[in-house]
């Protein structure tokens, strides 16, 4: 019985921690892993590290950007961070194709 009443504390630490940490991080992470299979030509976004650009290629673990007017990059999916949905955001030059 002792043994149980010791437990208890690391019990809750343990539930409290999963509960406030564990549990959004994972629906966050699957909220990112959603975003980036769907996806598709022509959407804008923003990378990891900060470049805006419209997808002009998708492959299944790549996508290519056009960041400029001629200019286009490749990177690998889970560098893009975020959707723009805002159109009134960003460098126009990514606008022409």
């Amino acid at each position: 019985m002792e043994v149980l009443v010791s437990l208890i504390p690391w019990i809750l630490i343990f539930g409290v921690f999963w509960f406030f940490l564990i549990r959004p991080q994972k629906k966050q992470q699957k909220q990112h892993q959603q975003m980036l299979d769907d996806l598709e030509v022509g959407d804008k976004v923003v990378t990891a590290g900060g470049i805006k650009g419209k997808i002009i290629k998708l492959k299944e673990e790549s996508v290519r950007l056009r960041i400029s007017t001629d200019v286009d990059i490749d990177l690998m999916k889970n560098s893009i961070s975020r959707l723009i949905k805002d159109d009134n955001v960003g460098n126009k030059d990514f606008d022409q194709d």
